[in-house]
Protein backbone atom coordinates (compact mmCIF):
# COMPACT_ATOMS: atom_id res chain seq x y z
CA UNK A 1 0.00 0.00 0.00
CA UNK A 2 1.45 3.35 -1.06
CA UNK A 3 1.67 6.03 1.61
CA UNK A 4 -0.38 9.20 1.03
CA UNK A 5 1.28 12.58 0.56
CA UNK A 6 -1.34 15.27 1.07
CA UNK A 7 0.45 17.95 3.11
CA UNK A 8 3.86 19.60 3.27
CA UNK A 9 4.45 17.77 6.54
CA UNK A 10 3.89 14.49 4.71
CA UNK A 11 6.29 15.56 1.94
CA UNK A 12 9.01 16.01 4.56
CA UNK A 13 8.22 12.94 6.64
CA UNK A 14 8.14 10.72 3.53
CA UNK A 15 11.52 12.15 2.41
CA UNK A 16 10.21 13.73 -0.79
CA UNK A 17 11.26 17.27 0.17
CA UNK A 18 13.89 18.91 -2.05
CA UNK A 19 14.49 21.76 0.38
CA UNK A 20 13.67 24.45 -2.19
CA UNK A 21 11.82 26.72 0.27
CA UNK A 22 8.83 27.52 -1.93
CA UNK A 23 6.32 26.43 0.74
CA UNK A 24 7.81 28.94 3.19
CA UNK A 25 7.48 31.62 0.52
CA UNK A 26 3.84 31.04 -0.44
CA UNK A 27 2.74 30.15 3.13
CA UNK A 28 5.01 32.32 5.31
CA UNK A 29 2.53 32.35 8.19
CA UNK A 30 2.82 28.58 8.47
CA UNK A 31 6.34 27.57 7.41
CA UNK A 32 9.93 28.75 7.88
CA UNK A 33 13.07 27.11 6.52
CA UNK A 34 15.84 25.74 8.73
CA UNK A 35 18.53 23.08 8.55
CA UNK A 36 18.00 19.46 9.55
CA UNK A 37 21.51 18.03 9.90
CA UNK A 38 20.94 14.65 8.24
CA UNK A 39 18.39 15.76 5.62
CA UNK A 40 19.01 19.32 4.44
CA UNK A 41 16.96 22.51 4.46
CA UNK A 42 13.42 21.72 5.55
CA UNK A 43 10.21 23.64 6.34
CA UNK A 44 9.28 23.85 10.01
CA UNK A 45 6.13 25.31 11.54
CA UNK A 46 6.30 28.90 12.75
CA UNK A 47 5.51 29.60 16.40
CA UNK A 48 1.78 30.11 15.85
CA UNK A 49 1.17 28.51 12.46
CA UNK A 50 -1.76 29.41 10.27
CA UNK A 51 -3.82 26.60 8.79
CA UNK A 52 -2.18 24.98 5.78
CA UNK A 53 -3.67 26.57 2.65
CA UNK A 54 -2.48 23.97 0.17
CA UNK A 55 -0.49 26.51 -1.86
CA UNK A 56 2.80 25.09 -0.64
CA UNK A 57 1.86 21.60 -1.76
CA UNK A 58 0.57 22.97 -5.05
CA UNK A 59 4.00 24.49 -5.75
CA UNK A 60 6.09 21.67 -4.26
CA UNK A 61 8.49 20.07 -6.79
CA UNK A 62 9.19 17.25 -4.36
CA UNK A 63 5.60 16.05 -4.47
CA UNK A 64 5.05 16.45 -8.21
CA UNK A 65 6.60 17.61 -11.46
CA UNK A 66 4.81 18.01 -14.79
CA UNK A 67 6.05 19.16 -18.17
CA UNK A 68 3.63 21.44 -20.02
CA UNK A 69 5.73 22.56 -22.99
CA UNK A 70 4.59 21.78 -26.52
CA UNK A 71 6.81 18.95 -27.84
CA UNK A 72 5.59 19.57 -31.39
CA UNK A 73 7.28 22.98 -31.54
CA UNK A 74 9.43 22.69 -34.69
CA UNK A 75 12.17 24.86 -33.19
CA UNK A 76 12.88 22.30 -30.47
CA UNK A 77 15.65 19.75 -30.89
CA UNK A 78 13.24 16.87 -31.41
CA UNK A 79 15.77 14.08 -30.89
CA UNK A 80 16.61 15.40 -27.41
CA UNK A 81 13.11 15.85 -25.99
CA UNK A 82 12.61 12.32 -24.63
CA UNK A 83 15.83 12.25 -22.64
CA UNK A 84 16.55 15.92 -21.96
CA UNK A 85 13.31 17.90 -22.07
CA UNK A 86 12.90 21.10 -24.12
CA UNK A 87 16.08 22.22 -25.90
CA UNK A 88 16.18 25.09 -28.39
CA UNK A 89 19.94 25.55 -28.65
CA UNK A 90 23.15 24.29 -27.07
CA UNK A 91 26.47 26.13 -26.94
CA UNK A 92 29.87 25.75 -25.36
CA UNK A 93 31.15 29.07 -24.13
CA UNK A 94 32.37 31.13 -21.20
CA UNK A 95 32.20 34.50 -19.46
CA UNK A 96 34.12 37.12 -21.41
CA UNK A 97 35.09 38.76 -18.11
CA UNK A 98 38.25 36.88 -17.07
CA UNK A 99 37.65 37.32 -13.33
CA UNK A 100 34.15 35.87 -13.58
CA UNK A 101 35.36 33.02 -15.78
CA UNK A 102 38.09 32.10 -13.28
CA UNK A 103 35.87 32.31 -10.21
CA UNK A 104 32.97 30.35 -11.70
CA UNK A 105 32.62 26.60 -11.24
CA UNK A 106 33.08 26.02 -14.96
CA UNK A 107 33.17 28.93 -17.38
CA UNK A 108 31.21 31.50 -15.36
CA UNK A 109 28.33 31.57 -17.84
CA UNK A 110 25.56 31.84 -15.24
CA UNK A 111 27.22 34.82 -13.56
CA UNK A 112 27.92 36.48 -16.91
CA UNK A 113 24.30 36.08 -18.00
CA UNK A 114 23.06 37.43 -14.67
CA UNK A 115 25.38 40.44 -14.92
CA UNK A 116 24.19 41.16 -18.45
CA UNK A 117 20.58 41.11 -17.24
CA UNK A 118 21.38 43.65 -14.51
CA UNK A 119 23.57 46.00 -16.52
CA UNK A 120 21.97 45.78 -19.96
CA UNK A 121 18.74 43.81 -19.65
CA UNK A 122 16.79 46.16 -17.40
CA UNK A 123 16.58 43.77 -14.44
CA UNK A 124 16.83 44.86 -10.82
CA UNK A 125 18.90 42.03 -9.39
CA UNK A 126 19.53 38.32 -8.96
CA UNK A 127 18.06 35.95 -6.39
CA UNK A 128 20.50 33.10 -5.79
CA UNK A 129 22.53 31.34 -3.07
CA UNK A 130 25.62 32.45 -1.20
CA UNK A 131 27.64 31.43 1.84
CA UNK A 132 26.33 32.73 5.14
CA UNK A 133 28.62 35.45 6.39
CA UNK A 134 28.41 34.27 10.01
CA UNK A 135 28.73 30.55 9.19
CA UNK A 136 30.39 30.04 5.81
CA UNK A 137 29.78 26.28 5.73
CA UNK A 138 26.05 27.05 5.50
CA UNK A 139 24.07 28.75 2.73
CA UNK A 140 21.56 31.57 2.60
CA UNK A 141 19.38 33.14 -0.07
CA UNK A 142 20.85 36.41 -1.32
CA UNK A 143 19.82 39.16 -3.73
CA UNK A 144 22.72 40.59 -5.71
CA UNK A 145 22.53 43.87 -7.63
CA UNK A 146 26.13 44.44 -8.78
CA UNK A 147 29.13 42.77 -10.38
CA UNK A 148 30.98 42.87 -7.06
CA UNK A 149 28.22 41.00 -5.24
CA UNK A 150 27.85 38.43 -8.01
CA UNK A 151 31.61 37.84 -8.16
CA UNK A 152 31.78 37.43 -4.38
CA UNK A 153 29.08 34.74 -4.55
CA UNK A 154 30.30 32.65 -7.49
CA UNK A 155 31.08 28.95 -7.37
CA UNK A 156 29.03 25.88 -6.58
CA UNK A 157 27.74 25.29 -3.07
CA UNK A 158 27.39 21.55 -2.47
CA UNK A 159 25.34 22.07 0.66
CA UNK A 160 21.62 22.58 1.42
CA UNK A 161 20.12 25.73 -0.10
CA UNK A 162 16.54 26.98 -0.31
CA UNK A 163 16.61 30.01 -2.65
CA UNK A 164 12.83 29.98 -3.09
CA UNK A 165 12.42 31.21 0.48
CA UNK A 166 13.76 34.51 -0.87
CA UNK A 167 11.08 35.05 -3.52
CA UNK A 168 9.92 38.11 -1.58
CA UNK A 169 13.09 39.85 -2.85
CA UNK A 170 11.79 39.43 -6.39
CA UNK A 171 8.27 40.53 -5.46
CA UNK A 172 9.59 43.69 -3.78
CA UNK A 173 12.09 44.63 -6.49
CA UNK A 174 11.42 47.67 -8.65
CA UNK A 175 11.75 45.66 -11.86
CA UNK A 176 12.02 42.05 -13.00
CA UNK A 177 14.73 39.82 -11.52
CA UNK A 178 16.93 36.86 -12.40
CA UNK A 179 16.47 33.63 -10.46
CA UNK A 180 19.33 31.11 -10.25
CA UNK A 181 18.90 27.75 -8.59
CA UNK A 182 18.86 23.99 -8.81
CA UNK A 183 16.48 22.37 -11.31
CA UNK A 184 13.93 21.67 -8.56
CA UNK A 185 14.15 25.29 -7.36
CA UNK A 186 13.36 26.59 -10.83
CA UNK A 187 10.43 24.18 -11.18
CA UNK A 188 9.08 25.54 -7.89
CA UNK A 189 9.40 29.14 -9.09
CA UNK A 190 7.42 28.29 -12.22
CA UNK A 191 4.62 26.91 -10.04
CA UNK A 192 4.78 29.82 -7.60
CA UNK A 193 4.24 32.30 -10.42
CA UNK A 194 0.90 30.63 -11.07
CA UNK A 195 -0.38 31.11 -7.51
CA UNK A 196 1.15 34.46 -6.49
CA UNK A 197 0.05 37.51 -8.49
CA UNK A 198 2.84 39.53 -6.83
CA UNK A 199 5.43 37.21 -8.34
CA UNK A 200 3.94 36.70 -11.78
CA UNK A 201 5.62 39.06 -14.21
CA UNK A 202 8.48 39.88 -11.84
CA UNK A 203 10.64 36.89 -12.78
CA UNK A 204 12.64 38.13 -15.77
CA UNK A 205 14.51 34.89 -16.48
CA UNK A 206 15.27 31.63 -14.69
CA UNK A 207 18.70 29.96 -14.78
CA UNK A 208 19.29 26.42 -13.55
CA UNK A 209 22.61 24.71 -13.07
CA UNK A 210 23.08 20.99 -13.61
CA UNK A 211 22.66 19.13 -10.33
CA UNK A 212 23.56 15.60 -9.27
CA UNK A 213 21.97 16.00 -5.85
CA UNK A 214 22.23 18.01 -2.63
CA UNK A 215 24.43 16.66 0.19
CA UNK A 216 23.31 17.37 3.75
CA UNK A 217 25.13 19.66 6.16
CA UNK A 218 26.34 16.53 7.91
CA UNK A 219 28.26 15.69 4.74
CA UNK A 220 30.14 18.98 4.85
CA UNK A 221 30.89 18.60 8.56
CA UNK A 222 32.26 15.09 8.05
CA UNK A 223 34.41 16.25 5.14
CA UNK A 224 35.77 19.08 7.28
CA UNK A 225 36.72 16.58 9.98
CA UNK A 226 38.69 14.63 7.37
CA UNK A 227 41.12 17.56 7.10
CA UNK A 228 41.17 18.40 10.81
CA UNK A 229 38.44 21.03 11.16
CA UNK A 230 36.43 20.13 14.26
CA UNK A 231 34.75 23.48 14.87
CA UNK A 232 32.91 24.94 11.86
CA UNK A 233 32.92 28.34 13.56
CA UNK A 234 36.68 28.46 13.08
CA UNK A 235 36.28 28.48 9.28
CA UNK A 236 37.20 31.73 7.54
CA UNK A 237 36.67 30.57 3.96
CA UNK A 238 35.11 27.56 2.23
CA UNK A 239 34.75 26.93 -1.51
CA UNK A 240 33.48 23.77 -3.12
CA UNK A 241 34.57 24.66 -6.65
CA UNK A 242 35.80 27.60 -8.69
CA UNK A 243 39.04 29.56 -9.03
CA UNK A 244 39.97 27.21 -11.86
CA UNK A 245 38.23 24.42 -13.74
CA UNK A 246 36.82 22.31 -12.27
CA UNK A 247 38.36 23.93 -9.24
CA UNK A 248 39.23 22.50 -5.84
CA UNK A 249 37.40 22.15 -2.56
CA UNK A 250 39.28 24.58 -0.35
CA UNK A 251 38.90 25.47 3.33
CA UNK A 252 40.70 28.02 5.49
CA UNK A 253 40.34 27.92 9.25
CA UNK A 254 41.98 29.26 12.38
CA UNK A 255 43.28 26.99 15.12
CA UNK A 256 42.66 27.84 18.81
CA UNK A 257 46.31 28.97 18.89
CA UNK A 258 45.51 31.59 16.28
CA UNK A 259 47.35 29.81 13.47
CA UNK A 260 45.64 30.12 10.08
CA UNK A 261 45.56 26.81 8.22
CA UNK A 262 44.20 25.63 4.89
CA UNK A 263 43.48 22.39 3.09
CA UNK A 264 42.20 21.40 -0.32
CA UNK A 265 40.88 18.43 -2.28
CA UNK A 266 40.25 17.84 -5.94
CA UNK A 267 36.70 18.12 -7.22
CA UNK A 268 36.61 14.34 -7.71
CA UNK A 269 37.78 13.69 -4.14
CA UNK A 270 35.39 16.12 -2.46
CA UNK A 271 32.32 15.22 -4.53
CA UNK A 272 33.13 11.53 -4.20
CA UNK A 273 32.83 11.99 -0.44
CA UNK A 274 29.88 14.39 -0.33
CA UNK A 275 27.63 12.54 -2.78
CA UNK A 276 27.14 9.77 -0.21
CA UNK A 277 25.19 12.29 1.89
CA UNK A 278 22.66 13.31 -0.78
CA UNK A 279 19.03 13.58 0.28
CA UNK A 280 16.79 10.72 -0.83
CA UNK A 281 14.60 12.82 -3.15
CA UNK A 282 17.63 13.40 -5.39
CA UNK A 283 17.86 9.65 -6.09
CA UNK A 284 14.40 9.74 -7.68
CA UNK A 285 14.72 13.04 -9.50
CA UNK A 286 13.92 13.06 -13.23
CA UNK A 287 15.50 16.46 -13.90
CA UNK A 288 19.21 16.97 -13.36
CA UNK A 289 19.72 19.51 -16.16
CA UNK A 290 17.17 22.27 -15.51
CA UNK A 291 14.37 21.23 -17.85
CA UNK A 292 11.95 23.84 -16.43
CA UNK A 293 14.35 26.79 -16.72
CA UNK A 294 14.76 29.40 -19.44
CA UNK A 295 18.50 28.71 -19.45
CA UNK A 296 20.49 25.80 -18.03
CA UNK A 297 24.26 25.66 -17.53
CA UNK A 298 26.66 22.87 -16.67
CA UNK A 299 30.06 21.42 -17.40
CA UNK A 300 30.97 20.25 -20.92
CA UNK A 301 32.34 16.91 -19.76
CA UNK A 302 32.42 15.45 -23.29
CA UNK A 303 36.22 15.50 -23.13
CA UNK A 304 38.91 15.38 -20.49
CA UNK A 305 39.75 18.73 -18.95
CA UNK A 306 43.47 19.49 -19.20
CA UNK A 307 45.41 20.80 -16.17
CA UNK A 308 45.32 24.58 -16.03
CA UNK A 309 42.74 24.83 -18.80
CA UNK A 310 40.45 27.89 -18.49
CA UNK A 311 36.84 27.11 -17.70
CA UNK A 312 34.15 26.33 -20.24
CA UNK A 313 30.37 26.17 -19.76
CA UNK A 314 27.68 24.15 -21.46
CA UNK A 315 24.83 26.60 -22.10
CA UNK A 316 21.33 25.41 -23.00
CA UNK A 317 18.44 27.57 -24.19
CA UNK A 318 15.31 25.82 -22.95
CA UNK A 319 12.85 28.53 -23.97
CA UNK A 320 12.80 31.17 -26.73
CA UNK A 321 13.19 33.74 -23.95
CA UNK A 322 16.34 32.02 -22.77
CA UNK A 323 17.79 31.86 -26.26
CA UNK A 324 17.11 35.57 -26.76
CA UNK A 325 19.00 36.47 -23.57
CA UNK A 326 21.96 34.21 -24.38
CA UNK A 327 22.36 35.76 -27.81
CA UNK A 328 21.94 39.30 -26.47
CA UNK A 329 24.60 38.65 -23.82
CA UNK A 330 26.93 37.50 -26.56
CA UNK A 331 26.26 40.57 -28.71
CA UNK A 332 26.91 42.82 -25.71
CA UNK A 333 30.25 41.18 -24.95
CA UNK A 334 29.32 39.46 -21.68
CA UNK A 335 29.39 35.94 -23.06
CA UNK A 336 31.69 34.23 -25.56
CA UNK A 337 30.01 31.40 -27.49
CA UNK A 338 32.48 29.10 -29.25
CA UNK A 339 30.55 26.06 -30.44
CA UNK A 340 26.87 25.64 -31.27
CA UNK A 341 26.06 21.94 -31.29
CA UNK A 342 23.02 20.16 -29.81
CA UNK A 343 24.99 16.91 -29.45
CA UNK A 344 27.17 18.56 -26.80
CA UNK A 345 24.44 17.92 -24.22
CA UNK A 346 24.20 14.10 -24.50
CA UNK A 347 27.96 13.84 -25.07
CA UNK A 348 28.66 15.86 -21.92
CA UNK A 349 26.29 13.94 -19.66
CA UNK A 350 26.11 10.39 -21.05
CA UNK A 351 25.31 8.79 -17.69
CA UNK A 352 22.11 10.78 -17.26
CA UNK A 353 20.18 8.69 -19.76
CA UNK A 354 20.99 5.69 -17.60
CA UNK A 355 19.91 7.69 -14.56
CA UNK A 356 16.56 8.38 -16.22
CA UNK A 357 16.20 4.71 -17.08
CA UNK A 358 17.06 3.64 -13.55
CA UNK A 359 14.36 5.97 -12.28
CA UNK A 360 11.67 3.80 -13.84
CA UNK A 361 12.76 0.80 -11.78
CA UNK A 362 13.18 2.81 -8.59
CA UNK A 363 9.65 4.19 -8.80
CA UNK A 364 8.25 0.71 -9.43
CA UNK A 365 9.99 -0.65 -6.33
CA UNK A 366 8.72 2.25 -4.19
CA UNK A 367 5.17 1.62 -5.40
CA UNK A 368 5.33 -2.09 -4.63
CA UNK A 369 6.92 -1.70 -1.21
CA UNK A 370 4.59 1.08 -0.09
CA UNK A 371 7.00 4.01 0.02
CA UNK A 372 6.06 7.50 -1.13
CA UNK A 373 6.44 8.33 -4.82
CA UNK A 374 6.38 11.77 -6.48
CA UNK A 375 3.80 12.35 -9.18
CA UNK A 376 5.81 12.75 -12.39
CA UNK A 377 4.25 13.61 -15.75
CA UNK A 378 5.92 14.20 -19.10
CA UNK A 379 9.13 12.27 -18.38
CA UNK A 380 9.98 9.20 -20.42
CA UNK A 381 11.80 6.60 -18.31
CA UNK A 382 10.98 3.05 -19.41
CA UNK A 383 12.51 3.35 -22.92
CA UNK A 384 15.81 4.35 -21.34
CA UNK A 385 15.64 1.50 -18.84
CA UNK A 386 15.41 -0.81 -21.85
CA UNK A 387 18.07 0.81 -24.02
CA UNK A 388 20.52 2.66 -21.78
CA UNK A 389 21.07 0.07 -19.06
CA UNK A 390 22.94 -3.20 -19.31
CA UNK A 391 21.64 -6.37 -17.70
CA UNK A 392 23.55 -5.90 -14.45
CA UNK A 393 22.46 -2.26 -14.28
CA UNK A 394 18.84 -3.26 -14.77
CA UNK A 395 19.11 -5.71 -11.89
CA UNK A 396 20.88 -3.12 -9.72
CA UNK A 397 18.15 -0.54 -10.38
CA UNK A 398 15.75 -2.89 -8.57
CA UNK A 399 17.96 -4.45 -5.90
CA UNK A 400 19.65 -1.18 -4.96
CA UNK A 401 16.32 0.51 -4.42
CA UNK A 402 14.96 -2.37 -2.36
CA UNK A 403 18.00 -2.06 -0.10
CA UNK A 404 17.56 1.71 0.28
CA UNK A 405 13.88 1.37 1.13
CA UNK A 406 14.91 -0.51 4.25
CA UNK A 407 18.18 1.26 5.12
CA UNK A 408 16.56 4.68 4.78
CA UNK A 409 13.29 3.46 6.33
CA UNK A 410 11.30 4.91 3.43
CA UNK A 411 8.10 3.15 4.45
CA UNK A 412 7.99 5.04 7.74
CA UNK A 413 7.60 8.67 8.60
CA UNK A 414 10.99 10.24 9.27
CA UNK A 415 11.45 12.44 12.32
CA UNK A 416 12.84 15.70 10.95
CA UNK A 417 14.60 17.63 13.72
CA UNK A 418 15.83 21.18 13.34
CA UNK A 419 19.54 21.69 13.88
CA UNK A 420 20.03 24.22 16.65
CA UNK A 421 22.90 26.69 16.62
CA UNK A 422 25.29 26.72 13.68
CA UNK A 423 25.62 22.93 13.21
Amino acid sequence: MQLPVTTIEEVCARQLCTGCGVCASVEPKRFRMADALEYGRRPFLVEQPAKESGLGLQCCPGASLEHTFDPSDPELEQELIAGWGPVYDVWEGFATDDAIRLAGSSGGAATALALYCIEQGGMSGVLHTGARQDAVHLNESVYSTSREELLDRTGSRYAPASPCDGLHFIEQAAGPSVFIGKPCDVAAVKRAQEVRPELSGKVGVTLAFFCAGTPSTQGTLELLKQVGVEDPQSIEGLRYRGNGWPGKWTVRWREPSGELRSSEMTYAESWGFLQKYRQWRCYICPDHTGEFADIAVGDPWYREVQPGEPGKSLIIARTPRGREIIQAAQRSGYLTLETRDATLLPRSQPNLLGTRGGLWARLKVLHVLGAAVPNLKGFETFPFWLRALGTSQKVQSFTGTIKRVFTKQLRRKASIIETKGEA
